[in-house]
């Protein structure tokens, strides 16, 4: 793969995705539901948003001058910016990811010790951009943990060789890892940084810089990027399979395993990677609902909740489809979408049957003991088991038709469950 700009590297993106790979997204996404006469089910896969470059202060796309693209506005951040990811989860009930550039909040210049990190290399001065906004900004990411996840995303976002920059900040455009040392050095001023911020820990969510990345070994390396962010503590990984190495060696269609770490096919986002201001349209295919930055906020940034709530407008749906439900958080997301794959289900008479036979061979991918489904039916129903906790946390009545979402408890360490349903 040739060195790609930005831009170019979206567009072939965008054209990759629109064949085999959203083939096979769509094909795994709309796994059907299982119908008995007036009764059908699924295991909805669930929807996650991820926002990527969060935690610039400067819009300004810099790459024709050998700085980052950053997020190409045509202002500085603010931390009203922030607080529209906090908007956009607690309106949807959910915790997005925030996936995180750190270089703008080094309070200490610490990066001048890596000066494969940014374009001023040695000659790192971050002081313009440290003032009263870092700590506005991290009071706004802190105190809203419930709707806010702050997930490694980079440090200067690029890579500078000879002081020359270059696609992307861990791996290279072929998806080969950067030298093991200096990636650890990268991840270590990651975490740094935080602790000047009072950030909190280091994230258990990673999205690689440019989406260039490598599942599995990559060049001479001993040990795959996934091996090397779970030393640390990360236990999932969100990227798009069409530009990603080895692909192939993916093993669940939406997901594979690397290293112990969940992997997972983001897709095609929405919208431009610099669209500002604008009103999501189109149609969600696979797990990821992604963005970037920009395309949550509003050139004005107090007017930055005309944007959220098109988002918002746009995104309640889905949890209102049968075959669809937006997930809480990174946990139930990954555990959603495991079941999702690979638990098997159907329905005998007045019972509904789950196999976990599949799923159980990634328990240890399972971050809690429960899982979602949907039943749609013609009158509303009361369920029943003698071995696992339900509750019903939802009915939308809709045409004479009910569809509830039943949340299943205590599925840990069985093979099999029987769910019983009477109408009430």
């Amino acid at each position: 793969m040739k060195n790609l700009t930005r831009r170019e590297f979206t567009v072939k993106s965008a054209l990759i995705g629109a064949g085999l790979a959203t083939s096979n997204l769509a094909a795994l996404a709309c796994r059907p539901s299982v119908r008995n006469h007036a009764l059908g089910m699924s295991i909805p896969m669930p929807i996650q948003i991820v926002i990527d470059d969060v935690g610039w202060w400067s819009g300004e796309d810099g790459h024709t001058v050998q700085q980052p693209y950053r997020t190409g506005i045509n202002r500085n951040h603010v931390p009203a910016d922030y607080q529209a990811i906090v908007d956009l989860g607690k309106k949807l009930g959910v915790r997005p990811q925030a996936a995180t550039i750190l270089c703008e909040w080094d309070r200490e210049n610490i990066l001048k010790d890596v000066p494969t990190i940014t374009w001023m290399r040695e000659k790192w001065d971050n002081k313009k951009w440290v003032g009263p906004w870092l700590d506005e900004a991290s009071d706004i990411i802190t105190k809203n943990k419930d709707h806010y996840e702050l997930t490694l995303h980079g440090v200067g976002h690029e890579y500078w060789k000879d002081e020359n920059m270059t696609r992307a900040e861990w791996a290279d455009s072929s998806g080969t890892m950067r030298p093991l040392d200096q990636v650890e050095l990268h991840l270590d001023c990651f975490e740094k940084i935080l602790d000047q911020n009072h950030l909190g820990p280091f994230p258990t969510s990673f999205v690689p810089t440019a989406f260039l990345h490598g599942f599995g070994l990559t060049g001479d390396h001993q040990i795959s990027m996934a091996g090397v962010l779970k030393k640390r503590g990360v236990n999932y990984i969100n990227t798009p399979f069409s530009n990603m190495y080895n692909a192939e060696g993916v093993q669940f269609g939406l997901f594979g395993i690397d290293a112990g770490v969940i992997t997972v096919d983001r897709g095609k986002d929405l919208l431009g990677w610099d669209d500002f201001g604008k009103k999501p349209t189109g149609t969600l295919t696979g797990p990821t609902c992604g963005l970037h930055w920009p395309n949550l906020l509003h050139e004005d940034p107090n007017r930055n909740i005309e944007i959220v709530d098109a988002w918002v407008k746009f995104l309640k749906p889905y949890d209102d489809k049968p075959e669809t439900l937006l997930a809480k958080n990174s946990a139930s997301f990954r555990t959603q979408l495991i079941h999702h794959v690979c638990t098997n289900f159907q329905i005998i008479e007045n019972k509904i049957v789950l196999d976990f036979l599949e799923t159980n061979k990634l328990k240890g991918q399972l971050a809690d003991d429960r899982l979602t489904v949907k039943i749609e039916s013609k009158r509303k129903l009361a369920f029943s088991s003698n071995e696992v906790e339900l509750s019903v946390s939802k009915i939308k009545e809709e045409k004479s038709a009910y569809l509830h979402t039943l949340e299943i408890k205590g599925i840990k360490n069985i093979e099999k469950t029987v769910v019983g349903f009477d109408t009430k």
